[in-house]
């Protein structure tokens, strides 16, 4: 084994997680629907200083049956679901289109909390997408401006290019539109909470979603 691979090793095992006080979570309090206590969960890890709360994991399928994963940001929870956005064309847009079902993931360690969801995915309507891209700053409409998303790129120079380009004509015409540009929301029909415990007696809660809509709760083994 290599001196570089025995010093990450050594590096890897001596990280150590949640060395802070962990908040109590009773599960017998949780709220009816599960997106009651993301709203109560979420202000709590703004409220301990968690870094960008509301980034995300959104795991895909693509057109092969298999998984694929990225880091992007929420944009709305609520009775539908949880909201993001993309372009169409992109490599989660058309996974979506072959395989409309989606799962996203919360990690907040400020207090040792996850959030899993998982679910169908329903596109908006095109004018809810580009009121969702016009609500957002003048950046993020640049960089859907540029558009080409997952497409092989031949140069760093090349994308300056037409960024620069892109940021003029959002500055100018901040109602240009991105006709790829298109809100998701993961219809859910899980949603576990985790708090995380230090003696690993982590507490996980699962909202299923039966038939005629209402939520059933109940505990899973950590």
């Amino acid at each position: 084994m290599s001196d570089a691979q025995n010093a990450f090793r050594d590096l890897l095992h001596a990280q150590r997680v949640w060395d802070i006080d962990l908040p109590a979570f009773d599960p017998a309090t949780a709220p009816r629907t599960p997106v009651s206590l993301f709203h109560a969960w979420f202000a709590e890890a703004v409220a301990a200083g968690q870094p960008e709360p509301h980034t995300m994991s959104l795991a895909t399928v693509d057109e092969d049956g298999l998984p694929d994963v990225r880091t992007l940001m929420l944009h709305d929870a609520d009775g539908h679901g949880w909201h993001f956005a993309t372009h169409a064309t992109s490599a989660k847009g058309r996974h979506l289109a072959a395989r409309p079902h989606a799962a996203l993931g919360f990690y907040w360690p400020a207090q040792g909390r996850q959030v899993r969801i998982r679910g169908r995915v329903t596109a908006a309507t095109p004018a809810e997408s580009q009121a969702d891209l016009h609500a957002r700053s003048t950046g993020a409409l640049a960089s859907a401006l540029v558009g080409r998303q997952s497409e092989v790129l031949d140069s760093y120079e090349e994308l300056v290019r037409a960024s620069e380009a892109a940021w003029e004509r959002a500055v100018a015409e901040p109602d240009a539109e991105s006709r790829s540009w298109t809100r998701y929301v993961v219809e859910p029909r899980q949603v576990e909470f985790f708090q995380g415990d230090a003696r690993r007696r982590h507490v996980r809660l699962r909202y299923q979603r039966e038939a005629g809509g209402a939520w059933e709760r109940e505990l899973l083994w950590p």
